[in-house]
């Protein structure tokens, strides 16, 4: 990504890194905000500072500090983490652009249906050891068969925002 961000691979630091979500509710009146406590990955930068690599989230572990909702957000209606436990977003091209700008190109996974997903993060921090990357991207839930909608009160797009802070594990 630059000469500061080394080629090799590079492990998620889990207790350095957090997934959000934020969702309008009740006709825009309330924001929903969660967080998906167990992530993992993993990634690659490649010799022409290209990067890939996965991100997975437990769907389990969503909290929005209120168990009914979080029963009902795992339930069938939306993310069904009986059938589908896990999320993942596929990293196919990250490239650095214009500075600290990090063009990024994969998919998403939820419920078993895979969508591309394009965004900007932003390279906070990098050095020979560790990098962090913060993003902050909408997902439109209605495109992974979660279009439950009880009397028109929730929006469709999702807002995800992200602080993933990566380790350097070998060459």
């Amino acid at each position: 990504m630059t000469v500061a961000v080394e080629t090799g691979l590079w492990q998620l630091d889990t207790a350095a890194s957090t997934v959000a979500i934020k969702h309008k509710s009740i006709w825009g009146l309330v924001t929903v905000k969660g967080a998906f406590t167990a992530v993992t990955g993993q990634g690659e930068v490649r010799p022409d500072g290209s990067a890939v690599g996965t991100l997975t989230l437990t769907v389990a572990s969503l909290d929005t500090k209120n168990p009914k909702r979080d029963t009902h957000l795992k339930g069938p209606d939306f993310f069904d983490a009986d059938n589908h436990p896990e999320l993942t977003f596929a990293v196919r091209s990250a490239e650095l652009r214009d500075g600290d700008k990090v063009h990024v190109v994969g998919r998403l996974t939820a419920r078993g249906i895979s969508r591309p997903q394009t965004f900007t993060a932003r390279l906070t921090g990098a050095d020979a050891d560790a990098l962090t990357l913060d993003a902050e991207f909408s997902v439109d839930r209605n495109q992974f068969g979660m279009g439950w909608n009880q009397l028109g009160m929730i929006a469709r797009l999702t807002t995800v925002t992200t602080t993933l802070r990566f380790i350097r594990t070998a060459a």
